[in-house]
């Protein structure tokens, strides 16, 4: 039950815009049960929003790896994907 207190504090800390704080809780539930799909796909979303793509596309994977059913996961993969192509079109 850790990990999901864990994990639900730090969507707390997302929406008050605590990124860093948010992923510390997501990174310490993913550190308390690995296996938990949903602390990556929230860390991701931070990630993502960070503009860290690459780091994000990793969790997304992951969480897609872990459950493969993970829709909202495979929909922020591919724009993550689209978004750090753009990134590079632009030269930054």
């Amino acid at each position: 039950h850790l990990a999901t207190a864990l994990n639900d504090r730090g969507h707390i800390r997302y929406l008050r815009v605590e990124f860093p704080a948010a992923m510390e809780d997501y990174t310490a539930a993913i550190e308390c049960q690995p296996r938990f799909e949903v602390p990556y796909y929230n860390r991701g979303l931070v990630l993502y929003r960070l503009g860290y793509f690459d780091e994000a596309m990793k969790d997304f994977r992951k969480v897609l790896e872990l459950n493969p059913q993970f829709e909202d996961a495979a929909l922020s993969l591919k724009q993550a994907i689209l978004d750090k192509e753009e990134k590079q079109k632009r030269g930054y």
